[in-house]
């Protein structure tokens, strides 16, 4: 028989996917002898079975009711008595961490009756009143879709009419004149008197947490945060502590560690004389937790107590939720705080050294895109910069964009692409895609555990809160602040690690690895097995390279060398030349050059390799484009006939004409060109061997490797390599040197993975282009596909991923799979890595860890994640014998 619902006692954190993250921390608490108000938990299976059914069944209210009569008994109170009522909030706890996005009611239980029993229970008239106020606002807005903002209209109705500034100012007389007009809005929104049958509150309740799953905002979160759809949400029952009993009571959310620093030191607010929505929603600002400490020396102490239990019972950091009820601590969650990417890294370094996690343990607290977040450009110290306002640094880095206060404005714009600072008073979990696609947050209210600051932080979004000198004026779409008034689509920046706002856009600069970023990724890097190298094709591109960590080059595109404007024409002329020898001239002018490039990035590359890339587009890609040739051709005939420009431009035309192909991409380029026109590649070899040998008696370390592209049969590799290798050994016995320079391909084409063995008596080394393979594979043109049918594939899950962002592991993957071991078979010191852009996707660099490749390649700024990928997929590694394809 199924246990649809579990006491806080019968729970443990090990049944978090059947009690949801809250329930279990609920029931952890309570096991290990935390101060947690009694209560139980209704499972995620029954949500499940509310989903297939479409209600309650009453197999699930029997036992709901069942446990809400063993909580009357441990609390001594009775659920709907007027005298002494039971009174609970029911809230929502999915198994993942999903803040803000579905529903909470709280002082359930509370009518017409049992709000005067509260009222002569704690001799507290206000108090009562203001609970009962709360819950017609919450149970009408969360139960029956009343808008929240009808309510908030009386509220500052009545506030303006007796000059109120604050909701504590409120008296109890006032607080019934609210709660009369908050039943009037009931009834015309629903046609029903607001319900005071406890237990018909408690069901609609239950059933309405149970919708939220499928609520809007809940979606979109975990679409924008890949949490699967069928996991359901847990209820919880929780006897009710109140942190609005008057000044010795309040209400407050703590992190053992400050979520956006990572600074070891309790970090949170509190409010007192409030509820724990007043918090978390920004509609008041909030003390820092470090004030607790005056105000109630006692219950800080206990707070400090539970938060270290807590850190060292979890080994991770914790966010908290507490009540404070007439100076008594009551926990209400605990789970593992959201935090900065900065903070991540910081928080797993320091937790190694004091002996809380294992090194292990500490790179798979990090995730890759946290990496990527760190890796975010920040204002330029230099820069002068005009700050209007301060606000609370809630989630760091910086933004420049234009001023929008329209939440689904911003979602509209920036899906398009434009940079938007979205900026609102505060924000609500309603928000969340107009904050998704702004570039960064700024609200005028709340603290820094308020919606804005902890969905931003979550999405590495830079994000300001509480800046209470803007005066916003929603209407007219300005803000003023300090004399300066800002109007919508006028372009502000935000810093998210200082708070400060600032008029018009700033010059931004790359951040650089230090400090804990160096020793978290020094972790990684003595845990991983997979190599991680660069594609580098300048000096610049190969030392920033190295600045973050890459052990090399492990593709130097040369063809781009030939692009710059003094190096174009020579390219042309020798594509035109008709000879050899003509051919031979024109590169004899460019071989100095290329020298020069590769003797610049191997010196920023010294003591490590870097693979050399010989030429690969087709050769028309060089010329001019056809129209604009033709265009200049008949201008120059009307106006100089018999000019030398005129005779070259139709020559371009002309070799323009006879080099066009219907289909470049399997057309005549990579190693096709170099065995057609072999001149091409001596001159690139006899540069790479120069810039090396020079560099040798320099007293350098050159490591260069010579790749071969578009190999697709062994006669191709083996023609090019003998020709190749004869240069290198030429010149090295010339210059009386010994230097290893080895020669490999990429494997790019299905062929050469189906005869990697073939290829590989040949080769030193392979390496894949899984941009190339994924095109040939696929018979997609990258370029093409996405801008036709690829979207409509990825929407209507004709593919599940776009495989140019993430590698085909069925297909592709089997090829590479096929490379590796008939390579090896035939080869078996064969390096083997990868150089496409999957070298820095996380998931694709798991499958490259599994098909036995040595390293993988990919663009500077990705190596750190490169790095860390590599280290997660070792950790997960141990312990398990078979690679199974996801």
């Amino acid at each position: 028989m199924a246990k649809w619902v579990y006491d806080f006692e019968e729970g443990s954190e090990q049944m978090r996917n059947l009690l949801g993250g809250k329930g279990a921390g609920l029931s952890e608490m309570t096991r290990i002898g935390l101060p947690v108000p009694p209560g139980f938990t209704i499972t995620t299976e029954a949500c499940k079975d509310y989903q297939k059914r479409g209600y309650i069944s009453e197999e699930i209210k029997q036992e709901t009711l069942e446990h809400l009569r063993k909580l009357e008994e441990k609390t001594a109170k009775k659920f709907g008595d007027p005298e002494n009522p039971l009174l609970v909030s029911v809230r929502s706890g999915a198994p993942v961490s999903m803040p803000g996005m579905m529903d909470t009611i709280l002082n359930l239980g509370l009518n017409d009756e049992a709000v005067e029993g509260l009222k002569k229970l704690t001799q507290n008239g206000r108090f009562a009143y203001d609970s009962y106020r709360r819950f017609i606002q919450m149970f009408g807005d969360v139960v029956m879709g009343v808008p929240h903002e009808e309510f908030e209209k009386i509220l500052s109705y009545h506030k303006e009419k007796n000059g109120f500034k604050s909701d504590v100012e409120l008296t109890e007389e006032v607080l019934k004149e609210v709660i009369a007009d908050y039943k009037k809005l009931y009834r015309e929104h629903t046609g029903k008197d607001f319900p005071q049958d406890p237990m018909e509150q408690l069901f609609l309740a239950i059933e309405a947490v149970f919708k939220s799953w499928n609520n809007p905002r809940a979606i979109t979160y975990r679409m924008l945060n890949k949490i699967p759809d069928d996991l359901g949400t847990a209820v919880n029952i929780v006897m009710m502590v109140f942190g609005n009993m008057g000044n010795d009571s309040a209400t407050g959310v703590a992190f053992t560690r400050n979520p956006s620093t990572g600074e070891k030191k309790l970090y949170g607010e509190y409010l007192v004389n409030a509820q724990g929505e007043d918090v978390v929603a920004g509609i008041r600002t909030p003390k820092q937790i470090d004030e607790l400490k005056n105000e109630m020396p006692e219950t800080y102490n206990e707070l400090l107590r539970v938060a270290n239990i807590l850190e060292h019972h979890y080994r991770d950091m914790q966010d908290m939720e507490f009540t404070i009820e007439r100076g008594k601590l009551y926990m209400l969650q605990t789970r593992s705080g959201k935090r900065t990417a900065r903070a991540a890294v910081k928080i797993a370094v320091d937790m190694v050294k004091e002996g809380l996690i294992t090194k292990e343990e500490a790179v798979l607290r990090v995730s890759t895109e946290q990496i990527d977040q760190l890796l975010h450009k920040m204002i330029d110290p230099k820069a002068e910069v005009k700050v209007i306002a301060k606000g609370l640094p809630a989630s760091p880095g910086a933004a420049s964009g234009k001023v929008v206060f329209d939440v689904k404005e911003a979602a509209q714009r920036g899906k398009i692409g434009e940079a938007v600072i979205l900026v609102r008073p505060e924000t609500t979990p309603e928000d969340l895609e107009g904050m998704a696609h702004s570039q960064g947050i700024l609200t005028t209210r709340g603290g820094m555990t308020a919606h804005a600051a902890v969905v931003a932080r979550g999405m590495g979004i830079p994000c300001i809160v509480g800046a209470e000198s803007i005066k916003l004026d929603l209407e007219n779409k300005t803000f003023v602040v300090n004399g300066v008034t800002v109007r919508e689509n006028d372009i502000i920046t935000i810093d998210g690690t200082t708070g400060n706002v600032i008029l018009g856009e700033v010059p931004m600069v790359e951040p650089e690895l230090s400090g804990e970023f160096e020793e978290f990724l020094k972790i990684a890097d003595e845990l991983r097995k997979l190599g991680v190298k660069a594609n580098a094709n300048t000096p610049e591109e190969a030392r920033r390279a190295r600045s973050y960590g890459a052990e090399g080059i492990g593709l130097c595109r040369t063809e781009r060398m030939f692009l710059q404007p003094d190096r174009l024409p020579v390219m042309q002329d020798m594509i035109i030349a008709e000879t050899p020898e003509e051919r031979r001239e024109h590169l004899s002018k460019l071989e100095p050059l290329q020298k020069k490039d590769f003797y610049e990035i191997l010196k920023e590359m010294d003591g490590f390799p870097v693979i050399i890339r010989l030429l690969d587009p087709p050769l028309h890609e060089f010329l001019p484009q056809r129209e604009r040739l033709e265009k200049e051709i008949e201008e120059l005939r009307q106006t100089d006939f018999d000019s030398e420009l005129l005779k070259k431009k139709e020559r371009q035309l002309k070799r323009s004409k006879e080099l066009s192909e219907f289909n470049p991409m399997i057309g005549f380029r990579g190693c096709r060109v170099g065995i057609i026109y072999p001149e091409i590649y001596e001159m690139q070899t006899q540069a790479i061997v120069d810039a090396a040998i020079q560099l040798k008696k320099e007293g350098f370390n050159p490591k260069p490797k010579i790749m071969l592209p578009l190999i697709g049969h062994v006669n191709e590799m083996r023609t090019l390599r003998e020709k190749v290798e004869k240069i290198v050994k030429d010149k090295l016995n010339e210059a009386g040197m010994n230097l290893k320079i080895e020669i490999g391909t990429m494997v790019e084409v299905p062929r050469a993975a189906l005869t990697a063995d073939q290829i590989a008596q040949y080769a030193d080394f392979f390496s894949y282009g899984t941009n190339d393979l994924t095109q040939t594979t696929f018979a997609y043109s990258r370029d093409d596909a996405e801008g036709t049918f690829l979207p409509y594939y990825l929407e209507h899950k004709i593919l599940e991923k776009d495989p140019f962002m993430t590698i085909d592991r069925d297909g592709v993957g089997k090829l590479v799979r096929i490379g590796v071991v008939l390579g090896r078979h035939a080869n078996p010191s064969l390096e083997i890595g990868v150089c496409g852009e999957h070298g820095g996707d996380p998931e694709s660099i798991e499958f490259f860890h599994y098909a036995g490749l040595d390293y993988v390649s990919c663009s500077p700024f990705r190596v750190p994640i490169a790095r860390l990928a590599a280290a997660q997929v070792s950790v997960k590694e141990k312990g398990k014998t078979v690679f199974v394809d996801k």
